[in-house]
């Protein structure tokens, strides 16, 4: 596999980024930001950190990525055509589309009938747990950040010494006692 010029490298990421905000949008990170649509005034996926998600090679998408981005770029150019649209040229063709139109063409591409949904499906699931788990980052670190997702879902901060506890449970009682072995750190015995 051949290394990414500098150009294919800024149309993947673009493209990626446009994915990812289409799923859950975020605020433009400046005025000409052509990747973040702006529909939204909160932070969304890719504030959220959906690149470094994807791009972790523990997630197992990260080599597929360029493949992605070239393809969601072909659906994209299709998609145009199809619609009788003009595309900037200078941006690549999904970024080009506006948004009501990338999420047109992402839910043909993520329908239960298209047979490439898998593929697509896995990207917005990396864009979601970006948002929702911060699944590339420690918790803890995240909420320190002020990471946008888990602040908008009520992830509360942990106690002083980084550890979260429930002083009341979350079904008003306890579901079971705890085992007489039971350590005072929790373990079994």
């Amino acid at each position: 596999m051949q290394p990414e010029t500098p150009e294919e490298q800024q149309a993947r990421v673009l493209t990626l980024e446009a994915f990812a905000d289409t799923i859950i949008p975020g605020a433009k990170r400046s005025a000409d930001d052509r990747a973040i649509a702006g529909v939204s005034t909160d932070g969304g996926a890719v504030e959220c950190g959906a690149l470094a998600l994807m791009e972790d090679p523990a997630g197992g998408l990260s080599l597929m990525l360029g493949t992605l981005s070239e393809a969601l770029n072909a659906h994209a150019t299709g998609y145009a055509e199809a619609n009788g649209l003009t595309l900037d040229p200078a941006v690549p063709p999904f970024v080009a589309l506006a948004f009501d139109h990338r999420t047109a063409l992402l839910s043909h591409l993520l329908a239960p009938d298209n047979p490439e949904k898998e593929m697509w499906v896995g990207l917005a699931l990396f864009s979601n747990m970006a948002y929702d788990s911060a699944a590339h980052m420690n918790t803890v670190d995240a909420l320190a950040a002020g990471h946008p997702g888990l602040l908008a879902i009520g992830i509360t901060q942990p106690d002083d010494d980084g550890l979260w506890r429930f002083p009341e449970y979350s079904y008003g009682r306890p579901l079971s006692r705890l085992h007489p072995h039971t350590t005072p750190t929790g373990s079994p015995a």
